[in-house]
């Protein structure tokens, strides 16, 4: 291995070093509590190497964001291949579920925890940390389109039945994400069987 490839090695593993503590400290102690210098302090590190990764927190933040939903996205891409619209709107919510499920970390920072907005949108001129979710959303209402111009599904409004599906299923991973199932006593494959057969209601209710 030659320097300049072992210094791109070493380089590609601090990012990944300080990408998974500050996933870690964004969920155990906020967004707010959380600094770069204490992610710093969690990998025993000076903040100024920190700084050669990221110029804020809320850029950290956005890398983290990113790669979520590249994960999440690259899925739902894969969904595109069924042509009729409506079995691919149920293998969306399917992946979304079983996307939750699997990543239930970078599912709580991409869409639960109150990110830093206000930064966020400060961004969007040349770093527009919403354009991947922004894409994940446009592929469901495509999808919706679809079902609504071939008549398979009641509503008439593509941003409203996309919302109502998206608001749907995120309320039912949620749940999972935050233990609020614990209640109910279920095995993991329990709990994942009556999210799909929800999202089978789901989708029934919403059939023309």
């Amino acid at each position: 291995m030659g320097i300049a490839e072992r210094k791109g090695r070493d380089k590609q593993e601090m990012y990944d070093k300080i990408l998974r503590a500050a996933t870690y400290m964004f969920l155990e102690d906020g967004y707010e509590k959380t600094s770069l210098r204490s992610i710093a302090e969690k990998i025993e590190y000076s903040p100024a190497t920190i700084y050669l990764y990221f110029k804020d927190k809320d850029e950290l933040f956005c890398a983290i964001h990113d790669i979520g939903f590249q994960m999440l996205l690259k899925e739902m891409e894969a969904a595109g291949k069924i042509k009729n619209p409506l079995k691919r709107l149920h293998e969306i919510g399917k992946i979304y579920i079983e996307f939750a499920l699997k990543n239930p970390e970078y599912y709580d920072l991409m869409f639960i925890i109150r990110a830093p907005i206000n930064a966020m949108r400060e961004k969007q001129g040349d770093q527009n940390c919403w354009e991947l979710g922004q894409a994940t959303f446009m592929l469901l209402m495509q999808t919706v389109t679809e079902c609504i111009e071939q008549k398979l599904i009641k509503s008439k409004d593509p941003v409203v039945a996309s919302m109502y599906t998206w608001s749907a299923v995120h309320g039912l991973v949620s749940l999972k994400i935050r233990d609020r199932y614990e209640v109910m006593n279920l095995t993991d494959e329990q709990l994942r069987k009556m999210l799909l057969q929800s999202l089978d209601e789901l989708i029934g209710l919403m059939k023309a």
